[in-house]
Parts: structure tokens; sequence; C-alpha cells
């Protein structure tokens, strides 16, 4: 770590991160030229580490991802018997989520988001929205067990923050969350969310416990231009 970063959470935080926005044409570009390195292509470790204490013991439980992408960890947590709904505004991502991971799926409208497409898993167990997590309210898509959050908070933009943490009150306990935390310096995204803005988001209504913190830096940051790239897993619990 560059000890002339200014301090997590600094007046320099907010000048080059706070305002930044961006648009939903430039996430498709993105995906469309391939540039969404932030998968892991075997599920993320973390996950797989702490699986039992995220579902506490349940089985068939009904899990949300928000801007899912084309996350292998679907496809695992649907083989161990639970259900899998996500929310993603790239088409591309999704099928190739569908086609990567061998499984046949069906397509049909989203009644009362026009545009949005449902695509789900011929056996039903993933279900995947194609449209904006904004258009998509529990009247649609239910409500859920729990969220694995791999990197949703960080990708939206710091002004829609609260408005994307409303989203999460469908959900009850348990509710982790992978987060990233990058340089400040760094325009984002990722975008850098210090714990205490998890705090103010959420503490009023659940409990924050940070599980383990990774040094997850590699040559793809380093190109990105970054001295250090940590990832932080917190579970959240409702009270």
């Amino acid at each position: 770590m560059d000890g002339t970063m200014a301090a997590p959470g600094s007046a320099e935080e907010a000048g080059v991160q706070q305002d930044r926005v961006v648009p939903a044409e430039e996430w498709l570009q993105k995906w469309a030229a391939g540039k969404t390195g932030f998968h892991k292509e075997r599920g993320h470790p973390l996950l797989q580490k702490y699986l039992d204490v995220l579902v506490n013991g349940r089985s068939g439980l009904r899990i949300f991802f928000p801007l899912c992408g084309k996350a292998v960890e679907m496809k695992w947590l649907a083989d161990l018997g639970h259900r899998v709904v996500g929310a993603e505004i790239s088409e591309r991502a999704l099928r190739e989520f569908f086609s990567k991971q061998g499984l046949p799926y069906r397509e049909e409208a989203v009644p009362g988001v026009p545009g949005a497409r449902l695509l789900q898993s011929t056996c039903g167990n993933i279900s995947l929205y194609c449209c904006s997590i904004y258009d998509l309210s529990s009247a649609i898509i239910g409500k859920f067990d729990g969220v694995w959050d791999r990197g949703a908070l960080v990708a939206v933009n710091p002004c829609d923050r609260q408005r994307s943490v409303i989203l999460l009150w469908w959900s009850p306990p348990p509710l982790p969350f992978s987060l990233t935390r990058s340089p400040v310096r760094f325009p984002g995204p990722p975008f850098y969310v210090p714990e205490g803005e998890m705090r103010s988001l959420f503490g009023n209504q659940c409990e924050i416990k940070c599980l383990q913190t990774v040094d997850d830096f590699s040559d793809r940051h380093r190109d990105w231009g970054l001295d250090y790239f940590l990832e932080v897993l917190y579970i959240l619990k409702f009270n």
C-alpha cells in the first residue's frame, strides 16, 4: 500500500469517486469488449469457504445475485439445491452464463417491465432478469432468503448506493457481501466503500460482521494503475 495514499473515507475519495457516474451504455460496452475481469472462473473462494456460515444449516434457499453478470457461483449454489435469481443489464453476460455452464434455458418477457427479459433454466432453479435492477421490485421477483453481493454495491454509482440498498431490504438474514477495496485515487468502478459507509447504509437495521479480508492484487489490477486491491467479506444479519 502506498503510504502517500489519502486515508480511506477522506475528502480526496469524495473528489475522485463521489461524483463519478457510469451510464448503462458504458457497462454494456465493457461486456461487449470483454473488459469484465472481475469474475472468478472457478467460483469465489470466500463464498466456498464460508458457505456453511452463510446458509446456517438451511437448505433450498432462494438467493439473489444483484448485478450477477455470468457468475459461476450461481450454478454452484443451484447444484447444491438452492434457487438462484439474478439481475443483470447485459444480455450478453446472461447468455454467456448459460452457454458456458451448458444449461438449456427458456426466455420470456417480464410483465410490467418494457424490454426486460427473463432467462430461466429449463429446470427452473436459475432465473435471471435482463434489465436494470432499478426496474425490479419484490412484486416482480419476490422475496429472498439471502443475497450474495459479489461486487454490486461497489459497482453502482456512488449517488445510487442508497437506492440500491433499498432493493436489498427484500431479503431477511443472512446477507453476505464481498466488497472490493481499491485505492481512493482510483476513479472506479469498482468504487471504494469504507466500513463506515457500510454501517451508515445498513447499521440501523442489521448486525454487520467482517469475516475476512484478503489481498486479491493481480497483474490485472496493476494494469489498471492500482497499487493494491483488497476484498472484504461481510455478513449482514438483520435485526
